[in-house]
């Protein structure tokens, strides 16, 4: 394997409109990217118009066309080469027969075949079998729905390094300023980066800082981050809005707000069942509960007594516990607003309950409609109050994370003079 002098930062636009795809290029380029890359959605979208104007407005680059080509592999390749493509993406999985006609057409065609390892099943004798058949570029990629749930494309590139390969080595999936120094040092000659460039406010400052990561790389710093820690992290970077987007419009509680106003909270839950303005097990999981976590209570509907009020909220704030979520009513809410607690209820009523004992701790209760277990995700603020699956937990945090990013691009680009039904171009895309 013989790396390039440079190393190669390539910008995947995975996005659908072409004009979008063509302002995101040349700021990617400003920032120093060398290789534009249609990516597989804008292909979709826009077919081999999009190749074209990216070879039109920008000659000097390297044009690649993502095609993930897994059939008619000739014809594909013809299709690229003639648009404009210098470089053309296979599938890795795609049939020996295929891999080896589009070979063949790059070969006539004078383009480079890039084979693109997402989903192969054994990635390194792939990668070898792929390096037989003379493809020239082979790509560590993992993809956004596998990134999403923990699977890294560093592992699969370090994996092919040192194997012999006479292939020039890319890696795709995630890549960002922190790791794209890593992936060079791992044996990348390209580096493709798609959303950390495409989905930022800043796509020049972006590409910029992932470039001199690229030219400057240094000793990556291992550090071991529990998982809890990783998912709480990234869910003070978004809002209850980008989790319920990222779950399909899934998790959100009904009828449930936020009684300080501008306050939020993200924490795991810990269950309370009572009934009827019954305080005594909201107020013993305030002991149960360690720091960081959220109350989520459900008072059985009842709205005309309340569970919970000021002294339950100061003894909350004092041992560290996050939020509260009440489906019912509180009282004392001039106290508490004065201290700023992230406190979510249906109902404000002044009528105080009574400890009785009646319910339990850390059961699956049901809070806003919405079904709540022990050690489940909460994510609340004034949009509401998500509840995120444990066991997903991690994958629609980062899934959260990407809705996030996509909303920065498109602020931008409204702030830049566009309309949000332009940049959507919504007339196209609805349904038919």
């Amino acid at each position: 394997m013989v790396l390039m002098k440079r190393p190669v930062l390539q910008v995947a636009l995975d996005v659908t409109e072409l004009a979008r795809a063509l302002q995101i290029a040349e700021e990617s380029v400003a920032g120093g990217a060398d290789w534009i890359e249609a990516g597989t959605p804008l292909i979709k979208s826009e077919g081999m118009q999009a190749v074209r104007a990216l070879k039109e407005k920008f000659m000097g680059r390297t044009i690649v066309a993502d095609m993930k080509v897994a059939d008619t592999g000739t014809l594909e390749v013809e299709m690229a080469a003639k648009a404009g493509a210098s470089v053309v993406g296979i599938l890795a999985d795609a049939d020996d027969a295929v891999v080896e006609e589009a070979v063949r057409a790059a070969r006539l065609y004078g383009v480079r075949l890039m084979a693109d390892l997402i989903n192969a099943p054994d990635p390194v004798k792939r990668a070898a079998e792929l390096d037989r058949m003379g493809v020239d570029i082979i790509a560590a990629h993992t993809g956004i729905d596998q990134q999403m749930k923990g699977m890294s494309s560093l592992e699969l590139l370090r994996s092919l390094s040192g194997t012999g390969l006479s292939a020039e080595l890319a890696v795709a999936g995630g890549i960002d300023a922190d790791s794209a120094g890593e992936a060079v040092q791992a044996g990348a000659a390209i580096v493709i980066v798609g959303g950390n460039i495409v989905r930022s406010r800043d796509v020049t400052g972006s590409a910029k800082a992932i470039r001199r990561a690229i030219d400057r790389p240094k000793a990556a710093k291992v550090k071991q981050v529990p998982l809890d820690d990783q998912i709480l992290e990234i869910l003070s970077k978004v809002s209850a809005p980008n989790a319920t987007d990222a779950m399909h419009r899934k998790g959100a509680m009904e009828g449930i707000v936020s009684i300080c106003g501008d306050v939020r909270v993200a924490g795991k839950a810990v269950t309370v069942q009572t009934f009827a303005g019954d305080w005594a097990k909201p107020v013993e999981a305030i002991d149960v509960a360690k720091p960081g976590e959220v109350l989520v209570i459900n008072n059985d509907g009842g709205t005309h007594v309340a569970p919970w009020g000021e002294l339950a909220t100061l003894s909350c704030m004092k041992r560290g516990i996050a939020g509260v979520i009440i489906d019912g009513a509180v009282r004392d809410v001039d106290d508490i607003k004065k201290m700023k607690f992230p406190l979510y209820a249906k109902a404000v009523c002044p009528n105080a309950g009574e400890p009785k004992g009646f319910g339990e701790i850390n059961a699956e209760i049901k809070c806003g409609g919405q079904y709540v277990r022990p050690g489940d995700w909460i994510i609340a603020d004034e949009s509401g109050v998500v509840v995120i699956p444990r066991e997903r937990a991690y994958e629609v945090a980062r899934r959260a994370l990407e809705v996030r990013k996509n909303e920065e691009r498109i602020r931008e680009e409204i702030r830049r003079g566009s309309t949000l039904s332009k940049v959507a171009e919504l007339i196209r895309w609805e349904k038919k």
